[in-house]
């Protein structure tokens, strides 16, 4: 099955040019050796409204299965990922989040700091991922294998039942 990804970098210091984006692409070369597509790829200032309003116009654009978002996950005050995802979400999906902070644990006690959250709004998933490069990856493959499945349930596939 193939998907297609949009990836929203959420960064300060990204968006005004003082530092690279290493996550987004490191998110985009992992979804490509999956042999899937990133058909969208911005960076953002850690700006609720604004990565409120980049979200919703994505999923509009119906141009993703998957939005995944890297960065604004933490404590820092400038934090706001997951709020800007629960108010434009219809529906969490708290199982991917409770997965990737499992499996993180087992590699550091930080991922108790962890504010991800995932979840549907439309036909499309949401997923926020940490800002670090090994981070985001990490908690990526841990929910590569669910995905396919995922978006064929959320696309009313009649082959989704097939898997179960």
């Amino acid at each position: 099955m193939s998907l297609r990804f949009g990836i929203l970098t959420l960064s300060d210091r990204s968006a005004k040019g003082e530092r690279a984006d290493v996550s987004g692409p490191a998110l985009a070369d992992l979804i490509r050796a999956q042999g899937w597509s990133v058909t969208k790829q911005s960076i953002l200032s850690d700006d609720e409204s604004a990565i409120r309003a980049a979200l919703t116009e994505w999923v509009d654009s119906s141009e993703v299965d998957v939005i995944l978002t890297t960065g604004g996950t933490g404590f820092a005050p400038r934090d706001v990922t997951p709020e800007a995802t629960r108010k434009i979400i219809q529906r969490e999906a708290p199982g991917l989040a409770e997965a990737m902070r499992a499996d993180s644990l087992k590699k550091t006690p930080h991922a108790m700091l962890s504010r991800a959250v995932a979840g549907i709004r439309g036909r499309t998933l949401i997923i926020n991922l940490p800002g670090s490069p090994k981070g985001a990856t990490e908690n990526l493959q841990m929910i590569l294998p669910v995905l396919p499945h995922a978006v064929q349930l959320l696309t009313d596939d009649p082959d989704s039942e097939k898997s179960h």
